[in-house]
Parts: C-alpha cells; structure tokens; sequence
C-alpha cells in the first residue's frame, strides 16, 4: 500500500502511538486515505515503520475509539470517516479562557481533534508556532496580539481556514473574527453602573507594566471620569498602590485583585462601603470571592460557541461579541 507512509519522529516528546494516530488523522483529512480505504495491515507497517506491534495497534484502538475507523474481522481497519484538525492558539490560559476553551470543546463534536497551544505574547514563539502548523490543519482559530509582525504571519494562513478570535487587533478586511470591544462597551458598561460609581470620589486604574490589557480601556474609563466630573488616575507600578477610603479600583489582572484584597485586610477597609472594585473578565470565582466582584465581561462562553461554528464549517464570521456590567457587592 503507498498511500501511507510513517517515520517516527524520535526528537518530539509526542508518544508513537499519538504520533502514528495524529499521521493517519492527516492523511484522512488531505484524502490521502478516503472513506472505504484500508488501513495498512498491522504487520505490514510494524516492516515499513519499525514499530512494535503493541504500538501500531493502540493507535488503530483509538481511531476505532473515535469512529474514524471500523475493524471488520479477517479483513482488516478500513476508514469510516475524517476527522477535522483544529489549530487552536491562545495568548494564556487564564480563568476566563477556560471558559472559553470548555465552551469550544463543549460545542465540537468527537471527530474533531483541538490542537491547543499558547504564545505567551512571545512574538518568536507565536512565529515559530505559526509556521510549523501551516498546511497541517482544518481550522486556525488564533488570538492575535499587538506586535507590527503579526499581520505578516498570519497571512501565510490559508485565510478561508483563519479565524482571530478575541482582539481583532491587526485583522483585515474579509478576515473571519469573533472579538470584543475594548473600547466603547466599556464606556457604556461604566453609564450603566453610574449609579453605583457616583458616590466614589475618584477611579484609580490599576495598569502595571506587565498587563497586555489594550489601553483602549483605560482611556474610556478616562474619557467616562472626564464626562461626570470624576476624579482619574492610572497607577503602573503596583508596589506604588496605596488604596484609599472613597476611592474605586479598576483591575485588569487578578493578581492585582488579590493584592487590594489583601491590603483591604490589613487596614480593615471594607468592601463597598470604604472603597470599591470593578474587574475586567469574569472568571467562575468572583462570584464568590468576597461576596462577589463587580465585572466588565465580554461573554466567553459565547466566543467559544462562535470559534466551534467557525470550526466545524469555515463559514466566514464577523461578530463583537457583547461586553456587559455585572453588578455584584463589590462596589
């Protein structure tokens, strides 16, 4: 048979067996292999491969597992059906991109196979990363950041196969995308919960160096403070953070969150009624964290739903997907 053929790749930290399921996967979706096709006999590509019998039979266990394949008696495996390849590239794995990530998988079903990796906002990483998947998948589903390279790279994606999901920061016209707004909905989000705001005498916005939080918001909750007379200032350096009585905090990172907490109980402040907290991104927790975390939220769950579609069918999106206040004790 020479529609298939196998080398282990004996530098990568993948198993055998994955490594043997993940080429069969590609060969069914580039119709190297189509549906009916026979998979090499197990003898056959333990001689062409050099790998044990136990391995070669493990990895057609797990495509029969996943309905890819069907052993019929005496005969041998034959394929039953493909199995889409999603390349899935996000920033971090934080709390809220849990959210978003269960939601994907939640909304695909078992014949696609999530291949998940992070950038870490390292350009180098995000190139490399880039570039030894092209051609490798179905669907790329990527979160893109502020960095003048990236819309060279990302264009070397087949652009009916990309969709940028959470910032369209660097995306052009014709792109698929699935995004929030960082800008205006947070203005209108802190009209809404006015108020709530007004008895504060000032909002502090905790934006360290570290955060790659785009400073569209900060400067809508700088125009927001300008338009109702609110006091505004912008601490960067979180060693410099000294929270006081009558004023509202803005945080972006939860790190930042817990270290005003943990301030609050040194000085015995208490939430809500000596000061406030407003954060950005709702996380499972902070409904319960002392005794809820008022939030700006883009809806996650609804992004991962969106990303699924855009998976399963390449159809072309362009969707901002909601930013709400969720009004909890904390202010």
């Amino acid at each position: 048979m020479n529609k298939f053929n196998f080398k282990t790749n004996l530098d990568s930290g993948t198993s055998k067996v994955q490594q043997l399921v993940d080429a069969l996967i590609r060969s069914i979706n580039f119709k190297m292999l189509r549906e009916g096709d026979p998979l090499p006999s197990v003898n056959d590509l333990m001689k062409e491969s050099g790998l044990s019998r136990d391995t070669v039979f493990k990895s057609y266990s797990e495509l029969k597992r996943r309905g890819i394949v069907e052993a019929i008696p005496n005969k041998g495996y034959f394929v039953t059906r493909s199995q889409k390849q999603v390349f899935l590239f996000l920033d971090t794995f934080k709390a809220y991109k849990e959210v978003l990530y269960n939601s994907f998988k939640q909304n695909l079903p078992r014949n696609v196979m999530v291949d998940i990796n992070f950038h870490h906002y390292n350009f180098d990483l995000f190139e490399s990363t880039i570039r030894n998947s092209i051609g490798k998948f179905n669907s790329y589903i990527i979160m893109n950041f502020n960095h003048p390279e990236i819309p060279e790279i990302i264009n070397e994606i087949d652009q009916d196969k990309l969709l940028l999901i959470d910032w369209q920061i660097h995306s052009k016209e014709g792109q698929s995308k699935v995004y929030q707004d960082f800008g205006e909905s947070v203005y209108r989000c802190l009209n809404s919960g006015w108020h709530l705001l007004r008895k504060y005498s000032e909002v502090v916005c905790v934006y360290p160096e570290y955060t790659f939080h785009p400073i569209d918001s900060v400067e809508n909750i700088k125009r927001f403070c300008s338009d109702h007379k609110l006091k505004f200032s912008v601490i960067y350096d979180v060693s410099d953070l000294d929270i006081q009585v009558g004023k509202v905090y803005m945080v972006f990172e939860d790190i930042d969150l817990a270290a005003i907490l943990e301030q609050a109980k040194q000085k015995k402040f208490r939430l809500k009624d000596d000061f406030g907290i407003l954060s950005y991104n709702d996380t499972p927790m902070k409904k319960f964290i002392a005794q809820g975390i008022t939030v700006i939220s883009t809806d996650f769950k609804l992004m991962g739903q969106k990303a699924a579609e855009f998976a399963l069918s390449n159809s072309k999106q362009d969707f901002m997907v909601p930013t709400e206040l969720i009004i909890r004790d904390s202010l």
